[in-house]
């Protein structure tokens, strides 16, 4: 029996796992759900009631990075797993926490009325776009000429992060990051996990 996936099409954490999924070929029960009304079975199997979850069974992975690293360690045809773990702890970590948090303020500046949007812009770029464009001046991925599962990992964040304001992200002066999202957003993986699903319901 095919493992059950639940997900969210928009949500990048959801993203970057079926990306990994798909990428080591893994066919999955695909559950897209409706963030207003989450299955009982999705809560029953993970009660932290957030994206993805991926059941399998008695077992049962609700992080995003767990299920990445599930899968590659299922199938890994093009070296995605191949990455020192020192850097893609310090991607990861930088992605995850400081930055996440600066792209919730950056999205939602109703949310947090106290915050100047062009601050938290700066912020984001200092902690993160500008680290990444230094990368990937030197190199064509974030841990070197290869890309690893860290690079779809964070590209999620980037693009979103790029969507808020289209026009002033295209004004920032980081050419390579630029260069690097667009490739990620032309690339067929990408294309294959944005796939619209009807919402399923228990």
């Amino acid at each position: 029996m095919a493992p059950i996936l639940y997900s969210y099409r928009r949500c990048p954490y959801a993203m970057r796992a079926r990306m990994a999924l798909i990428y080591a070929g893994i066919d999955v029960e695909h559950r897209e759900i409706d963030l207003r009304n989450k299955p009982r079975s999705m809560l029953m199997a993970s009660p932290k009631g957030t994206v993805p979850v991926l059941c399998m069974g008695e077992q049962v992975l609700d992080q995003s990075v767990d299920i990445m690293s599930w899968a590659i360690k299922q199938s890994d045809p093009a070296g995605w797993g191949n990455v020192d773990d020192a850097v893609a702890q310090y991607w990861i970590e930088k992605n995850d926490g400081p930055f996440k948090l600066l792209l919730d303020q950056y999205k939602y500046p109703n949310r947090f009325p106290m915050l100047n949007p062009e601050t938290v812009l700066n912020e984001a770029l200092q902690i993160m776009l500008i680290p990444m464009e230094q990368a990937l001046q030197n190199s064509k991925y974030l841990s070197g000429d290869k890309m690893t599962w860290v690079d779809v990992a964070i590209f999620p964040f980037i693009r979103q992060f790029s969507m808020v304001d289209a026009k002033t992200f295209e004004e920032l002066p980081i050419p390579a990051v630029k260069a690097w999202l667009t490739q990620h957003l032309d690339s067929d993986l990408f294309n294959s996990v944005m796939q619209k699903h009807p919402v399923w319901l228990d």
